[in-house]
């Protein structure tokens, strides 16, 4: 419980940056897959990028290809989403997850811990 600790987030205006964060204070996840989710009002929680255990490996869903960027500070047990070029349709609570496993995936059950999420909302 309260493994992984989000910031970041907030209101911003369509074309805009913003980038979030998550720790872990417990330096539990050093060797795990690291991913970010997201789930909108109404819908399903959605994979929106992971990162292998040493940052070697990325995938993105294909809604935020080349906008978004994930990255880890494995030394200072940090996971980051910096997201680019913001859309309205990317309106949603984010959430860090921390991966069973050294890669990570876009299944939601492949993930341990969550963060406690973190609104977004794009609007002009």
């Amino acid at each position: 419980q309260g493994q992984l600790v989000q910031s970041g987030g907030g209101l911003v205006q369509p074309g805009t940056s913003l980038r979030l964060s998550c720790s872990n204070s417990r330096r539990m996840f050093r060797n795990n897959g690291m991913g970010w989710f997201r789930q909108a009002p109404g819908k399903e929680r959605e994979f929106v990028a992971t990162i292998s255990w040493n940052g070697g490996n990325t995938v993105y869903a294909d809604s935020v290809k080349g906008r978004f960027s994930v990255s880890r500070d494995n030394a200072n047990d940090m996971l980051y989403l910096q997201m680019n070029d913001l859309k309205p349709e990317d309106t949603a609570v984010y959430y860090c997850a921390a991966s069973r496993g050294a890669t990570g995936s876009s299944e939601p059950s492949t993930y341990r811990y969550w963060g406690q999420g973190t609104q977004v909302t794009v609007a002009a």
